[in-house]
């Protein structure tokens, strides 16, 4: 087996023209999943979702990267280490280029998965106007609509999110 790079770096962008890179600890990496380590990151103020705090800055996420599909996922903490919920990010298929490059795009959507399990798509707004002003193509909005009702579906069915997900805790990603 191949020793895992360090770390990776994905270069992500908001439409129209906000770039950013992430870099991130490498702790998986297979043809299905690429697991990763967000840490400390630097939100403040914090992400909040529905007026709760989500992530804050010193807090530590764990995501999956599913090869092939339009989203990814995080498990989201408080800096204090407690599990805030599931997050998934609807976006464009990554591609991974060599050297620990990930490139892909923001699609506006994403989907949430509190604590207690409520479910909720957001920013649905926020996709109609990167629809209106040209910003994805109506082909891409679709597509990400899709993805986050195929989410839904799946959650509602209990198929959601994958086992693999709910395996990897923060804890088990801090020991790797």
């Amino acid at each position: 087996m191949s020793e895992l790079p360090a770390t990776v770096r994905i270069d992500y962008l908001r439409p129209p023209d906000r770039r950013e890179v992430f870099v991130q600890r490498l702790l998986l990496d297979t043809p299905e999943v690429k697991i990763t380590l967000a840490e400390s990151v630097p939100f403040d103020p914090p992400i909040l979702i529905h007026d709760e705090i989500a992530l804050e800055a010193g807090s530590d996420a764990v995501w999956f990267t599913f090869p092939g599909k339009w989203h990814d996922v995080g498990r989201f903490h408080r800096a204090d280490g407690g599990f805030t919920g599931i997050y998934a990010n609807i976006l464009t298929p990554p591609r991974f280029l060599p050297g620990g490059v990930w490139v892909t795009t923001d699609l506006f959507l994403d989907v949430w998965i509190d604590a207690e399990g409520a479910f909720s798509i957001l920013d649905e707004d926020q996709l109609q106007e990167a629809e209106a002003m040209g910003w994805v193509e109506e082909s891409q909005a679709k597509r990400a609509r899709e993805e986050a009702r195929w989410i839904e579906a799946e959650y509602r069915a209990g198929r959601w999110p994958p086992p693999i997900v709910e395996e990897w805790t923060l804890d088990r990603a801090r020991q790797s």
